[in-house]
């Protein structure tokens, strides 16, 4: 299939030409015939599956010329998405003249008050959305389309009752698209309260895994940096992203690489808004090596040509996982996705290994020269000036998780957080240390 056989109209066609697409994605030969029927759509999708473009096309073509006041307000949960998705629209809509402008918090409130006046499309966060009709700067009574991006994730970060409050501003005479990765209880009452008879359209994860190669390594704590740089800098080509659970250590592993000749940029919630815009456009622009990143920063980007996924810190949900690997393998290409695992660890990796699709296989790390680590740089949990060589397994005292917890128990060894040997056992659903 081709976009001409979506009935999408010239204009867009030229702009689906100019922009590279050769052909659409699962999601969008799924959705845009339904949308452009004004159907209310909820989509599960995964990051980089081409949502954007999804909803985007046809939301465009049924709209309106510019002019009309808001026909289309847009939920993001992060500013990064919210800047993403405003660029993809007014890309989109650029042969068709209408207008789209970002809305998010850590900016100043009057060229957003001029915008939400003039602008055809608005994309924004909950936060900042809010504070607009409470301050009575924001009408969405002429609103068409209402669309609500990561909907699972605005939920995550406590956006949910920010989300209903704003949708009980919106035309009730309105089509209304909801994409999100999973369906928590809060995501599911909104589509009981404020959808009409949707569509459910799944797609499965945009991975390869034909192409895709799993792997983790079994390391200790005070190794983990100095296994990174040596897997990041003999063994890695092209862009690779670094997923760390909090954002101390997000900035901490950045600097460490760019001390080490790496180069890297950070993105957590925590930076200043220029300071995120800059990361983006150098993403935008191809400009770095290494993305370090938080979960929530890095959802919902869509971030090109990426070969290597290192897991840093464990995730915590099988999902999580899923959604961090499905960054690259796309479209063919080939790609690896990286767990370093330690004793901190061992829990996480055990609740990801449950889900019986995921396959990781263990790998031996050659020698690696040790590398000092700043502390000042953040995360004061990983020891200066360790690091060392890698020796195997250690003896056999580390787990190897060759057998699925979700079977019963690791096949291997593990060392517990006091030094004992010995392994874990699930019982009634949960793991529990076995001396």
């Amino acid at each position: 299939m081709n976009f001409e056989d979506l009935q999408l109209n010239s204009q867009l066609l030229k702009t689906v030409k100019e922009s590279g697409f050769d052909s659409p994605t699962p999601i969008q030969e799924r959705c845009i015939p339904e949308i452009l029927k004004g159907k209310d759509i909820l989509g599960q999708s995964s990051t980089g599956s081409g949502k954007t473009a999804a909803f985007g096309l046809p939301v465009l073509q049924l709209m309106q010329n510019g002019g009309k006041g808001v026909q289309c307000l847009i939920l993001t949960p992060t500013r990064e998405l919210c800047v993403q998705v405003n660029d993809s629209m007014n890309l989109f809509g650029k042969h068709m003249h209408i207008r789209s402008f970002p809305v998010f918090g850590g900016v100043g409130y009057n060229p957003q008050v001029d915008a939400l006046k003039r602008s055809d499309i608005i994309v924004g966060t909950p936060g900042r959305i809010l504070d607009h009709l409470k301050q009575g700067t924001a009408n969405f009574r002429n609103v068409k389309f209402l669309i609500l991006d990561e909907a699972d994730k605005m939920a995550e970060m406590g956006f949910i009752d920010d989300v209903n409050e704003i949708i009980r501003n919106v035309s009730k005479e309105r089509q209304t698209l909801l994409f999100s990765a999973t369906l928590p209880l809060s995501v599911g009452s909104i589509v009981k309260k404020y959808m009409n008879l949707p569509i459910r359209i799944s797609v499965s994860e945009y991975v390869d895994k034909g192409h895709l190669r799993q792997v983790y390594y079994d390391v200790r704590n005070h190794e983990k940096f100095s296994l990174l740089y040596h897997l990041i800098s003999t063994k890695t080509s092209g862009m690779s992203m670094v997923f760390c659970a909090t954002r101390r250590t997000v900035d901490a592993i950045a600097k460490n690489l760019k001390m080490n000749g790496i180069h890297a940029l950070a993105i957590h919630g925590g930076h200043t808004q220029n300071r995120r815009l800059d990361t983006i456009n150098a993403l935008k622009n191809q400009k770095i090596d290494v993305l370090v990143a938080t979960d929530v920063a890095a959802r919902g980007l869509d971030i090109k040509n990426v070969t290597y996924v290192y897991n840093y810190d464990v995730p915590k949900t099988s999902d999580e996982y899923i959604h961090r690997i499905g960054r690259t393998a796309r479209a063919g290409s080939e790609g690896d996705a990286i767990t370093l695992v330690s004793e901190n660890d061992y829990d996480n990796f055990s609740s990801v290994l449950r889900s019986p699709a995921i396959e990781i296989k263990k790998a031996e790390a050659e020698k690696f020269e040790s590398v000092k680590f700043n502390t000042n740089s953040g995360d004061r949990r990983q020891p200066s000036g360790r690091g060392g060589f890698r020796r195997g397994s250690g003896g056999g005292r580390r787990g190897d998780f060759r057998g699925r917890p979700s079977q019963g128990r690791s096949s291997g060894p593990r060392r517990s957080s006091n030094g004992r040997s010995g392994r874990t056992e699930r019982t009634g659903g949960k793991y529990k240390f076995m001396s």
